[in-house]
């Protein structure tokens, strides 16, 4: 079993957000920006799959080397994950095991955590 966890402040994605407009397309797939863009506070949303793939990322033992758009945050209310790339070759290596992945958020702080078992 490997574990995985993040925590990354709101605010401090809203300002990315806002100081460079192509951090959503360099970290984000198009269906993560739909669902985020269309949230009443799309910080929230991007906070909580930044800090669930970083989660995923460590869990798999590539840590933040993986290409963003390599993990993606599907499904609601539960989280799944979707890999490709080198990122999907490396959850292969480790026996392609389950991927379980929780995120929640408060008013400062989004986090998650990821178990690959």
């Amino acid at each position: 079993m490997k574990v995985g966890v993040d925590l990354i402040e709101i605010d401090r994605v809203r300002k990315a957000l806002d100081r460079y407009p192509r951090f959503r397309e360099r970290c984000f797939t198009d269906a993560e920006r739909a669902y985020c863009d269309s949230r009443p506070n799309p910080a929230e949303s991007y906070a909580g799959r930044f800090a669930g793939k970083e989660a995923v990322g460590k869990a798999l033992g590539v840590g933040v080397r993986f290409t963003w758009k390599e993990i993606e945050i599907v499904g609601r209310p539960k989280p799944g994950v979707q890999l490709s790339g080198r990122t999907r070759g490396a959850w292969e290596r480790l026996g392609s095991g389950e991927i379980d992945l929780s995120m929640t958020h408060s008013r400062e702080l989004a986090a998650a955590i990821c178990i690959v078992s």
